[in-house]
């Protein structure tokens, strides 16, 4: 019996029960059903993570590296600065090219992955009302409990507006609320909506105008599908709105994990005005202690505009021709997507039509381990920190990721076919 298990007088004293994050406990979940990366007869769809090996018309990959002996030692608690500047060149070159006011290697702090930047953040705030949006990002539930300073104030959005909320709304929700920051994940994680263009940069100005800090979680802002097909690829990020590096209230987080494709890595990066940087970089010293010091050097190469846009007109091909796939075989299979994903590699999917008992996300998954295929339940991303609400909203909704391969993706869909069948009249077709 694990520990989670045990009578409440058997347990470890002093530790609290720490939930599994929900990709987290459906991997769990997979693994003590025979899952494992490497078998070939299983389909991840739970997978929060693009395929990471070629792609056709992208960059090679790196497949080995060389660690001088002086990266053994521990490195600087906010990153090597040569890197550092690299990461705010990239950003001045690709949204910045026309504002006076420039990022530098002040503006920038590496982190050990993107939980661990966010975690820095958290950790630097003061007491105050922070808002954050539903559905959202699984992991930022424990996030938003764990640090008492602040308070974690949701604001939902809705499916009838298609996951987004008008700008007026917004604004009474953080003066209504009294909102200090307002943590946001754009592209986000799970609906694929996306905050763009002119709306985007009405945020900015409503953080300057409101004295809102907004902070966003940028790891999918690659993954654009309503840009061109041709010349340039279409990224999104609050960069481009910016008028004063260091008196604007943004905050970006961004790495390697999604828009690289090398999760593996664990090395993010966070922008923001100079006070925040040293502030993080203080919460940093006593969390952390730093980013992995020998693949920092690696990276600079990976940052090059070149070598950016053609990864990333490589990887919206790609996944734009896997998100239209998933549109197709989920349409057949009686799912509904209200809004299709312009961003992420995620369909947030709405089981309400399927046969019970498949119209609850959590049977859903239950049922697909039967038939070797892995999907997050929609409920997990309910963000709902120290569980203050008793009623769920996300219950017939389940998260389906497209980031696998199209082998994997083809075999997955053929699985959740089978799945709905036994509960089905007759069967589907592809």
């Amino acid at each position: 019996m694990d520990q989670e298990n045990q009578p409440t007088s058997k347990k470890i004293p002093g530790f609290r029960q720490v939930p599994r994050t929900g990709v987290i406990y459906v991997m769990h979940q997979a693994t003590e059903r025979g899952f494992s990366y490497d078998n070939p007869e299983w389909a991840n769809l739970g997978q929060g993570a693009p395929e990471v090996g070629p792609l056709a018309g992208a960059p090679k990959r790196i497949e080995d590296i060389t660690i001088e002996m002086n990266r053994h030692e521990y490195g600087p608690v906010t990153g090597q600065v040569e890197l550092r500047q690299k990461v705010a060149d990239l950003y001045n070159t690709i949204y910045r090219k026309d504002k006076v006011s420039k990022y530098t290697y002040e503006n920038v702090s590496i982190a050990g992955g993107g939980r661990i930047a966010l975690t820095r953040l958290a950790a630097a705030l003061g007491n105050i009302n922070m808002g954050h949006f539903l559905p959202d990002y699984t992991a930022y539930e424990e996030l938003l409990s764990v640090f008492r300073a602040f308070i974690p104030i949701p604001i939902l959005l809705d499916s009838e507006l298609g996951y987004k909320i008008p700008m007026r709304h917004l604004r009474k929700e953080i003066q209504g609320r009294g909102l200090k920051a307002l943590l946001v994940s754009n592209p986000c994680n799970p609906t694929g909506q996306v905050v763009e263009g002119n709306q985007l940069s009405q945020w900015v100005e409503m953080a300057n105008d409101l004295r809102c800090s907004i902070i966003f979680d940028e790891f999918y802002s690659h993954y654009i599908y309503n840009g061109p097909t041709q010349g340039d690829p279409r990224m999104v990020s609050a960069a481009e709105y910016v008028e004063d590096v260091d008196k604007d209230p943004i905050v970006i987080v961004d790495g390697l994990t999604k828009n690289w494709r090398y999760p593996g890595w664990r090395v993010s990066w966070t922008l923001a005005p100079k006070q925040v940087i040293n502030t993080i970089a203080s919460a940093g010293s006593f969390l952390d202690g730093g980013a992995n010091n020998p693949f920092q050097s690696h990276v600079l190469d990976l940052l090059e505009p070149d070598y950016v846009l053609e990864e990333t007109v490589s990887t919206q091909a790609v996944f734009r021709e896997k998100r239209d796939y998933i549109l197709r075989r989920l349409h057949k299979m009686g799912i509904r997507v209200e809004s299709e994903p312009a961003g992420t590699f995620y369909v947030w999917a709405n089981l309400s039509q399927l046969p019970e008992p498949l119209n609850d996300g959590i049977r859903f998954f239950e049922e697909g381990l039967e038939e070797h295929v892995i999907t997050v339940p929609g409920a997990f991303f309910d963000v709902d920190p120290e569980r203050r609400r008793e009623s769920g909203r996300y219950r017939a909704y389940a998260r389906i990721s497209f980031g696998p391969t199209m082998k994997t993706l083809v075999q997955g869909c053929d699985a959740l076919e089978r799945v709905i069948a036994k509960y089905s009249d007759g069967s589907t077709s592809n």
